[in-house]
């Protein structure tokens, strides 16, 4: 279809709920998108889903095999794909057991659902506060959006959900605070993705699971975007040496087939009984076989090279004028600019790198397994934009 009728027509059939940029993608190979006749770097990778690039080989054998055996059966059935990656997921992890979903959105309604009952089944009504971190970002779903620490999400689908308190991150007398007999949980991101890029310390992070275990509250790690190797390990809050109660995870699990993941851990493997959740499409066979071909391949060697790549796309961009610093880890970097993000990466489209954006920063998240040639090429073409 020509790319100014299918734009019309996306504009006149499909819901505005999106700013666009103005592109319509057609193919790719790995880490390069066509569209409109023209090459693009995609240093976004669909916002941090096509871990291996746009439909790497492994990926497409994997989802058309498993097509072509089975696409659907409904949890009312045991299918191999599902606990293959359910054994994976929790071999890598130590955790004990998972529920699978459709989006990362999913994955946090189902922790924060688990959190509460294990508080009530231990302890009754009226212990069911989440504590949460201004900045966070935790989904679209009426409870996440809630549970989300930023007003500009609070103002127009009132009432929102009780039982949410909000602390500064890294801030641990604030979060002691905040802490009551009505808390049953503490839920984090070890980066704050949409907020920013913002990396927590790792004694904030620390002292908040020391302070969780001694008072049994549920540690909740969300990471929809931080998770399946993006920061250079497996999850990243293996970098700060604590164990979560609830993992959530989605976005690069799958490499671009929706599906979302909570793992839970000794307190909770239990927590979830049968008829207290569920999904029509989570686990489905498809969803669960691509992403088993995404985390077999994260091992420590591939893991090491993602740091590697990390360090020197984050070297070059501090190298680059009008670049002020550089947030986060391994390939989910935040770039702090002098100019408007939103219109650098508007000007670095016309010239042929994909780039995102988070708050006042430009966000990259190339593919994991991106060439260095590829890094270069849109190092390049950003450090024009920015001179």
């Amino acid at each position: 279809m020509d790319a100014k009728i299918l734009k019309e027509k996306d504009r006149k059939y499909i819901a505005n709920t999106y700013a666009r940029f103005d592109l319509a993608i057609e193919s790719c190979n790995g880490g390069v998108l066509y569209a409109e006749g023209k090459e693009y770097i995609d240093f976004g990778s669909g916002i941090a889903v096509s871990s291996f690039g746009t439909s790497d080989n492994e990926w497409v054998n994997a989802v058309s095999e498993q097509a072509q055996k089975l696409s659907h059966a409904s949890n009312l059935y045991f299918t191999e794909p599902a606990v293959k990656l359910a054994e994976l997921l929790c071999t890598k992890t130590n955790l004990k057991k998972i529920f699978f979903s459709n989006s990362g959105a999913e994955a946090n309604e189902c922790a924060i659902k688990t959190a509460r009952k294990y508080s009530f089944d231990k302890y009754g009504y009226g212990r069911n506060e989440i504590i949460t971190l201004q900045n966070s970002f935790h989904g679209r779903t009426m409870a996440t959006l809630s549970a989300t620490g930023q007003d500009s999400f609070h103002n127009i689908f009132n009432p929102f959900l009780e039982g949410f308190r909000y602390a500064t991150a890294n801030d641990l007398d604030m979060l002691k605070n905040l802490i009551s007999e009505k808390t049953c949980a503490v839920m984090i991101e070890i980066i704050q993705g949409e907020g920013g890029i913002n990396v927590l310390d790792k004694s904030f992070v620390k002292n908040a699971a020391k302070i969780c275990a001694e008072k049994d509250l549920l540690l909740i790690i969300d990471e929809v975007q931080t998770g399946n190797g993006r920061t250079g390990t497996l999850y990243a809050y293996m970098q700060y040496g604590v164990n979560p109660d609830i993992l959530t995870t989605a976005k690069g699990l799958g490499g671009g087939l929706p599906i979302g993941a909570t793992l839970f851990g000794e307190k909770t493997a239990e927590t979830l009984s049968r008829g207290t959740h569920g999904s029509t499409f989570g686990a489905n066979p498809i969803c669960c076989a691509a992403a088993y071909s995404i985390i077999s391949r994260l091992n420590n060697k591939f893991l090491g090279e993602v740091k590697a790549r990390g360090n020197y796309l984050k070297e070059a961009l501090l190298k680059i004028d009008g670049v002020e610093s550089v947030s986060g880890l391994g390939l989910m970097l935040g770039v702090s600019i002098d100019k408007n993000a939103k219109e650098i990466a508007n000007e670095c489209l016309l010239r042929g790198l994909l780039v995102l954006t988070a708050k006042d920063k430009l966000r990259l998240l190339p593919a994991l397994n991106i060439s260095y040639e590829d890094l270069d090429k849109g190092i390049k073409i950003l450090s024009e934009v920015l001179k």
